[in-house]
């Protein structure tokens, strides 16, 4: 037992650092699980504890191969490969906690009490500039009180097992705390997922110091990787598996005020993958079709050709699939940027990613719920497309943050549009136009962004209790705006349900993207509901391909 007020000689070392990071980084992926079922909506996508685990052990591989014995050495080292591979808000937030430490321990050889205080103070410093609204009751709460409560420490007794203990035991006393101080939290009873994440952590480090860790260094953290694949398999169909050959993309410029609604019902029979924008000055169209002369004489109706764009799909397949058999390069290689602009967007299907892609994006990234993209993943992505200025299309929450931080490390200047669904994704496109200056862009694509509702159909993951909703594992849950809007066994009657609330709300035109596991003769029962309320011509299905949920619809 250390006395109060004293100065003792109790430091670490850079090896012990390495130990620490590695026992942490076994810890979060053995609670994973744990960690993953205290996400309050009982929804199959509560990914914290998966997200911290990949993010922390991302810098396992460059730790086990180092012997540098320098803390500062090897706290930069860590925080480098945490930035890259942080995945989800947790994630990052996690890599930042490490990234503002490595900074205050930046040519520190050896670290004692004092240092270290200050260096959990300088990452939770790190991780409150990356969020613009911080909420109480959440890992920035838990790392902040962790945080002050080793300076209190260190001003005592300048011994690094006594700071690190006081933090510990300051992160737990906090974490129990959470669920008072989050309204959400309290009503489902449970504590932050992000703050048991970083209790996990710090618990484990002390452990570590103390000697009582796992085998760290023989531990396999691949197995717990659940990372998307590097990208699409190509080889899976064969080229005459196309049923429509051209994908046709065209803007004409509105000379008159025709109603477009026979135009629709015209596309609608000429083709798939259809995406219309009619306003008062434009009609914009993708659709891929085996007859393009045909749609565009149609089109000429309504006005004059502002662009056009015709590809030949079977062409490009045959194309892509001999570029995948004679090479290993990934699909994303860095190019020197030519353009003046590009997109990038976050996909979790391949339906999805057409769509983005048919619409302008330059690139996608596979990812999404239950996937999160790396900050590396988005910024390979990023530095692949042949422009200066990269807009950013995350399409989900929880990936907000990491595409915020590969933005920052990036060569190109980028921007990103805070998209937090698919849905907002797609309207941002439809707000994309290059004859503008990028803070233009920016504006249109936010605002029309924000012109999109998101509603969204998955199954609950286990029984709980939530806003006064008893659910049971294996209901279908029904989201609107990302709030939990119903439960049940019956689809049709979550359908319909949401269909009342988007004509409540407003909306027009509604797009329905069916996942993996939905057949199209479901997607078709389930157009018809919106039908019956918005009319055949203003309902389109789209197969998304995305996992976990069985529709993701957009109300326009």
């Amino acid at each position: 037992m250390v006395a109060e007020n004293t100065v003792t000689s109790s430091f670490i070392t850079g090896s012990t650092f390495r130990r620490m990071v590695l026992s942490a980084g076994a810890s979060i992926t053995n609670n994973a699980d744990t960690i993953n079922d205290l996400n309050v909506f009982p929804v199959p996508d509560g990914d914290t504890g998966s997200n911290m685990s990949m993010t922390i052990c991302s810098a396992v591989n460059d730790l086990r191969s180092t012997d540098n014995d320098c803390v500062g050495e090897v706290a930069a080292l860590t925080a480098s490969a945490m930035l890259r591979g942080a995945r989800g808000n947790s994630g990052v937030i996690l890599s930042l906690l490490f990234r503002g430490m490595s900074k205050e321990l930046k040519g520190i050889t050896t670290c004692d009490g004092i240092m270290w205080a200050n260096a959990l103070k300088a990452g939770v410093e790190a991780a409150y500039k990356a969020v613009s609204c911080p909420a109480e009751g959440t890992i920035l709460t838990v790392a902040r009180i962790a945080a002050e409560k080793a300076v209190e420490a260190a001003n005592k007794v300048n011994d690094f097992e006594y700071v690190l203990d006081a933090a510990s035991d300051a992160a737990s006393e906090a974490l129990a705390n959470t669920v008072n101080q989050n309204p959400v939290l309290k009503k489902a009873g449970v504590v932050d997922a992000g703050g048991m994440g970083w209790v996990v952590a710090l618990n484990a480090m002390k452990e570590a110091v103390h000697g009582d860790a796992p085998d760290f260094d023989s531990y396999d953290t691949q197995s717990t990787s659940n990372a998307p694949q590097d990208k699409a398999d190509f080889s899976d169909f064969d080229t005459e598996d196309i049923k429509f050959t051209y994908c046709t993309e065209f803007i004409v410029s509105r000379e008159n005020e025709l109603d477009a609604t026979d135009f629709r019902r015209f596309l609608s029979d000429m083709g798939d993958s259809l995406v219309m924008v009619d306003d008062e000055e434009i009609i914009k169209v993708h659709i891929h079709t085996n007859a393009p002369g045909t749609v565009m004489q149609e089109a000429l109706k309504y006005g004059s050709f502002v662009s056009v764009k015709v590809e030949n799909m079977k062409m490009q397949h045959s194309s892509k699939l001999e570029s995948e058999i004679n090479t290993e390069i990934a699909s994303y290689t860095k190019k020197e940027p030519s353009n003046d602009y590009g997109v990038v967007a976050v996909c979790p299907g391949n339906g999805i990613a057409e769509t983005f892609i048919s619409l302008g994006a330059d690139g996608t990234i596979s990812g999404g719920q239950t996937m999160n993209p790396s900050t590396e993943d988005i910024l390979t992505a990023i530095e692949a497309v042949n422009a200066k200025t990269v807009f950013v299309l995350p399409n989900n929450k929880n990936i907000i943050m990491a595409a915020n931080q590969a933005a920052t490390i990036s060569t190109r200047n980028v921007i990103v549009i805070p998209s937090r669904s698919i849905p907002e994704g797609i309207a941002a496109m439809q707000g994309y136009d290059i004859d503008l200056q990028a803070e233009e862009i920016e504006r249109s694509m936010n605002d029309m962004a924000a012109s999109a509702d998101t509603m969204q159909i998955t199954y609950a993951a286990r029984d709980s209790e939530f806003d006064g909703m008893s659910i049971a594992e294996g209901d279908y849950l029904a989201l609107y705006g990302g709030k939990l809007a119903g439960n049940g066994k019956e689809l049709d009657d979550i359908l319909l349900s949401l269909a009342d609330k988007a004509l409540e709300a407003g909306k027009e035109l509604i797009t329905v993207y069916y996942g993996s596991d939905v057949t199209e003769e479901d997607a078709k029962k389930a157009m018809s509901i919106f039908s019956e309320k918005f009319g055949e011509d203003n309902v389109v299905i789209v197969n998304g391909g995305q996992p976990v949920y069985y529709y993701i619809i957009s109300a326009e």
